[in-house]
């Protein structure tokens, strides 16, 4: 019987190309030191998977990601059948508490062990494809408006035809910089915003009502921060376009809360939130259930979950990417995506990904070079 040997874990710190450092309402992002996974087999099967965590976000790191898996979670599955994806996921889920972006790599490896088992792609294993390829945005960080002009124009010279701009950085500051990204762009590209929570509703209100009228906002993501879901539905009660909730959406819990209290009109899924690709699942699925829709956002990812994501968006009907496009956003942002091979996005479209499992390879020499010792 197939079962699970050992989990390797390697720690790696990959620098951002210095001008697209994300810098927004929660901070600046230059350097992401993740968590690389390593689920072996008896049968020689490997299970790729990434804890894309930061601490501002999840409370999570390298130390703490490798010291549960090392010491809850890999003596929890060691000597089970990786196939049982359902029944170790739920055992991971109830050994500790949050930690979410660290279960997510182990439950994203058992994926990857059942497609290489299967000879088939995950998103095969997840129902197939619902459609030709992936949506994806770009993200404009929050820079001086010129700086940002000049990103945008450059995401546009990519392909990419819709993206955000962050903001949360102060009103005025942020109204210079979405109208000069939107007279950069021009108005065939569409545009929204995403304040990570670094808006009050007040100023939420004026201000997204101020880019609505001044550069044709057509969605503001997370303008209020998280802490009480009543000033998000506040704030969507009185601007003209849909709110996307992000920082309020960390579980199947928060979902049914969105939902019972009105406060978005989109949920922003992350496989590492709700602790893996079944659980984002579920959260689609009671999005879908009460007519809303969903994207898929990002932490940022490097290769390993950004493929992840991938096959999560090309397999879930309830992921509306044609209006708003998934945030796979690593290849153009890190210095190196850690992969044999590049993942298959080009402008605003990312294909799927055929080979077994979540079909992708590391290339051993760059985690190496990016490795933390």
């Amino acid at each position: 019987m197939l079962k699970i040997t050992h989990i390797e874990t390697i720690p790696v710190q990959v620098p951002l190309h210095p001008e697209r450092a994300i810098r927004s309402g929660r901070g600046n992002h230059l350097v992401s030191p993740f968590l690389l996974v390593k689920v072996h087999t008896n049968e020689g099967f490997i299970g790729l998977g990434e804890v894309s965590c930061t601490p501002g976000w999840s409370g999570e790191d390298q130390v703490t990601a490798e010291h549960f898996i090392r010491n809850f979670l890999a003596p929890l599955i060691i000597g089970e059948n990786p196939l049982n994806i359902e029944v170790l996921t739920q055992r991971i889920q109830k050994r500790i508490a949050h930690n979410t972006f660290t279960k997510a790599a182990l439950e994203m490896a058992l994926w990857d062990i059942l497609g290489k088992v299967a000879g088939l792609p995950v998103y095969r294993l997840l129902g197939g494809q619902v459609r030709e390829f992936v949506p994806t945005k770009f993200s404009v960080t929050g820079v001086e408006p010129t700086k940002a002009a000049e990103i945008a124009a450059w995401a546009v010279e990519q392909g990419f035809r819709k993206m955000k701009v962050k903001v949360g950085t102060g009103p005025e500051y942020d109204v210079a910089r979405v109208k000069a990204v939107r007279e950069a762009v021009g108005s065939e590209v569409k545009l929204g915003v995403d304040a990570n929570g670094g808006w009050s509703s007040r100023v939420a209100i004026q201000t997204i009502r101020r880019l609505y009228d001044e550069a044709g906002i057509y969605f503001a993501e997370q303008p209020v921060p998280a802490l009480d879901m009543s000033w998000l539905a506040d704030v969507r009660g009185k601007v003209p376009v849909p709110i996307i909730a992000d920082e309020s959406l960390n579980s199947l819990q928060d979902a049914m809360a969105l939902v019972r209290t009105g406060a978005a009109d989109v949920l922003s899924l992350y496989i590492g939130k709700g602790g893996g690709i079944g659980p984002a699942r579920k959260t689609a699925a009671v999005a879908e259930a009460a007519g809303i829709t969903c994207t898929v956002g990002s932490n940022l990812e490097l290769g390993i979950a950004s493929a992840a994501m991938i096959h999560l968006a090309m397999a879930t009907q309830g992921i509306g990417a044609e209006e708003y496009p998934c945030d796979i956003l690593g290849p153009f942002f890190y210095e190196d995506m850690l992969l044999k091979e590049p993942l298959p996005i080009k402008g605003g479209e990312a294909r799927p990904l055929e080979r077994p499992g979540l079909g992708v390879e590391l290339d051993e020499q760059k985690v190496e070079h990016y490795r933390v010792r």
